[in-house]
């Protein structure tokens, strides 16, 4: 008996439980997108109006990337309804490149546990500007995007943001630089004085040597062999040397600093240079190994979202067990997202941080010592210790995702695939065994797969019985308990 053949008597198109990553599950994103939540919801969503910080931990397949895709999208509903008081989303979910980047500066050929235990508060500040400002300015430079209405000060703010932080392979980052200061309005003639000062004193003394060595006349030879032209035009040629040669120092203090950025020393040179130094004078720079000057530069992203119609910004943290040089190991996890864990950091004014961990740190968290706790301050930080689910709410996701997939008129039910044995009350008790949503879909998809194999296309059986109900769930429990035990893979 083929599985298709079962669902389609039953009015099913699909199987609902084929998929087990949020990130990838159309039935998830088609319906429970919207209307299934986790109970702990209002507590990690919180006051879009008004961000806060949330931090969860969470087992594999409890939900935390379905948590994040139901976080963007209520974000999104809530910018929808209004022109200004929305929340600027930036996720953080791709942890890749800033520990590539990381690793390849801090000590390339060293074991990446002791790279990692050099990693920082002020990096993940630079990953997050570098997120949240490429993010602003591909908004601000697209096609038929309205010019926002910046002042002089945010104007250059945006400008100083984006010559640090801008990380688009779109296109080409003076382009995007010259489109930008364009649609934002800032002007800085007075940074193109010292080149035009030189070139014509180039071209003067040059055309002075040609008119002499052609025989134009003696008076003009005698002229350019006199010392002083030289010397006025060393002058003319100072003031551009000593703005590119300061800005070529601190482009390298800045990116000696920003170990987590892909600036190159001489494209953020050009960027600076471009600048004028009055409007550079007294600026933070992120040029040194501190996070003073980030919350600073947090500060000027926030004045110019602001002014972009955002009153708050908003960071989900997602995936941290993914990157290929963590690779599940929850060491060097907890290397990575300690340094984020700064109560000064996580409840600044305006800024709100979606921490979704996994469930192996919580056990870290319980054997810090003082210095950590008052440093976190987790108690303030809406903690969630654990992202649970009861059986009754197992039980209404595949309720969801029965009737999403329903073609017939009434829908589908879950109860009507089994049969009268397997009452409401068992299926409930049995499904909370299995703790999470993703284990719920291997073990019905299991459960799916074992019936219709048991049975043959000519004396099918359209109803899952009590006896096979028990049989492959034990079965499953038990590979879940030799799996969370490293016994055996699932």
């Amino acid at each position: 008996m083929k599985v298709q053949a079962f669902l389609e008597h039953h009015g099913i198109a699909g199987n609902p439980f084929a998929e087990e990553d949020a990130q990838n599950d159309t039935v998830f994103k088609r319906t429970c997108l919207e209307t299934t939540f986790n109970p702990s919801w209002d507590k990690i969503y919180g006051d879009p109006a008004d961000p806060s910080t949330s931090i969860v931990f969470g087992e594999k397949g409890s939900g935390k990337t379905a948590l994040k895709l139901q976080m963007v999208r209520q974000f999104e509903r809530h910018n929808e309804a209004r022109r200004d008081g929305r929340t600027f989303v930036v996720l953080y979910d791709d942890f890749n490149p800033f520990l590539d980047r990381f690793v390849s500066r801090v000590g390339p050929g060293r074991p990446v546990d002791k790279v990692l235990g050099h990693w920082k508060l002020w990096d993940h500040m630079d990953a997050i500007l570098s997120l949240a400002v490429t993010q602003l300015v591909s908004q601000l430079v697209a096609p038929g995007a309205k010019a926002p209405r910046l002042t002089r000060a945010q104007a250059r703010d945006l400008a100083l943001l984006a010559a640090c932080y801008d990380q688009s392979t779109v296109e080409p980052f003076p382009v995007r630089g010259r489109r930008l200061r364009a649609r934002t309005g800032y002007r800085n003639w007075l940074t193109s004085w010292p080149w035009t000062l030189a070139l014509a004193a180039t071209s003067a003394v040059g055309g002075a040597l040609v008119a002499g060595a052609t025989g134009a006349g003696g008076a003009t030879l005698a002229w350019t062999g006199r010392p002083w032209p030289w010397l006025l035009l060393a002058a003319a040629w100072l003031p551009a040397l000593w703005r590119r040669g300061r800005a070529t120092w601190q482009a390298w203090r800045i990116v000696r600093s920003m170990r987590t950025g892909n600036r190159t020393v001489g494209e953020l040179a050009r960027a600076l240079a471009r600048l004028p130094e009055v409007d550079l004078a007294g600026q933070p720079l992120p040029a040194s190994a501190r996070s003073d000057d980030r919350y600073e530069l947090f500060g000027k992203l926030q004045g110019v979202l602001a002014a972009c119609g955002y009153s708050g910004l908003v960071v989900i943290v997602d995936r941290l067990d993914e990157p290929h040089l963590i690779n599940g190991s929850a060491d060097r996890m907890r290397q990575v997202v300690w340094p984020l864990l700064d109560n000064k950091f996580l409840k600044s004014p305006g800024l709100g941080f979606k921490l979704l961990l996994p469930a192996e740190l919580y056990r870290f968290v319980e054997r810090e010592d003082e210095q950590f706790n008052q440093r976190a301050r987790l108690d303030k930080q809406n903690l969630v210790p654990s992202l649970e689910w009861s059986g009754e709410t197992l039980y209404d996701i595949a309720s969801t995702r029965v009737r999403a997939a329903s073609v017939g008129d009434p829908p589908a039910t879950l109860a009507q695939l089994f049969d009268d044995s397997v009452d409401q009350r068992r299926l409930i008790d049995g499904l909370r065994s299995l703790r999470v949503p993703r284990q719920l879909f291997k073990f019905l998809y299991r459960l799916l797969v074992a019936h219709c194999h048991a049975h043959t296309d000519e004396q099918p059986v359209y109803r899952i019985p009590l006896d096979r109900f028990e049989r492959e769930l034990a079965v499953f429990r038990r590979d879940q308990d030799a799996f969370d035990r490293g016994l055996a893979p699932r």
